[in-house]
């Protein structure tokens, strides 16, 4: 891995992220670059990372054995076909573009080792979970490189079919807001109940990171742990039974239906030839 040579196509913040977590890693610098159209912004990543940087895409990927595709959904299908010429044997393309097939990225690229990542926002913090999918002409080596790369920000899982990276999108792509709605909507109740506001956010935003802790660290699963919080009859006990009156998991279980038919619909919004 610390010899590997990675190029970062688009250098917004989950790019940004993923290349904190490489030198974290103790990859080295002058193995990473980065291609960014600001002529300013490649001047501070080179000063704030030490990376190479290039506002050129072609002269950015030229010898590299990773490229990473972080640009918008929206110009990803312009950036493939500008940069497919200069695509040697051998490379691996990682693509974190939401909702782009790699049918799309491989006609586009002529390029067909391809992996398509779903990473999400805790990553910025190195605290991420990405799902990933390999197009059947990825070697079993240029795997364990993705794996490596998205590792460097968190933890990360391989799913056999495409299709099921829209499931991906729906729980942890989009996830995170989720929690967000439940943190908020805990402190404005703890405002209702008499509490002041930032005491209400503190208390709301420690228990989901104290239980999401303990959900990850105490190899029990959620409901087992949920069980054993809720004393029969408490108080837990009375807000667990409420939640389930007001049809709790049948309405988180449509939301994210709604989120994974949604990031189908993208994909064939944005993956037209």
């Amino acid at each position: 891995m610390n010899t590997l040579r990675i190029t970062f196509v688009g250098a917004g913040n989950m790019a940004t992220s993923l290349i904190g977590g490489l030198l974290a890693k103790n990859i080295p610098a002058e193995n990473i670059h980065a291609s960014e159209p600001s002529a300013e912004r490649c001047k501070q990543l080179q000063q704030d990372l030490g990376i190479h940087t290039h506002t050129d895409n072609t002269a950015a990927c030229t010898n590299a054995d990773v490229i990473v595709l972080a640009v918008k959904p929206q110009v990803i299908r312009e950036v493939c076909q500008a940069l497919a010429p200069a695509l040697q044997p051998g490379q691996l393309v990682i693509s974190i573009a939401a909702g782009i097939t790699c049918d799309s990225l491989q006609q586009w690229l002529k390029h067909q080792a391809v992996v398509r990542c779903m990473p999400n926002t805790p990553a910025l913090l190195q605290q991420g979970i990405s799902g990933l999918f390999a197009a059947p002409a990825v070697s079993d080596q240029q795997r364990a490189q993705a794996s490596a790369i998205l590792n460097a920000v968190g933890d990360s899982v391989w799913v056999g079919q495409e299709q099921l990276l829209d499931a991906v999108t729906a729980v942890s792509g989009s996830g995170p807001a989720y929690f967000f709605l439940l943190i908020e909507t805990m402190a404005e109740a703890g405002v209702k109940l008499g509490l002041d506001a930032a005491t209400a956010t503190q208390l709301a935003q420690k228990t989901a990171l104290g239980a999401a802790y303990m959900a990850c660290q105490s190899g029990a699963d959620a409901a087992t742990l949920r069980a054993r919080v809720t004393s029969p009859q408490g108080t837990t006990d009375a807000a667990i039974r409420s939640f389930e009156a007001d049809g709790f998991r049948p309405m988180v279980q449509r939301a994210l239906q709604a989120a994974a038919d949604r990031s189908a619909e993208l994909a064939k919004e944005l993956g037209e030839h």
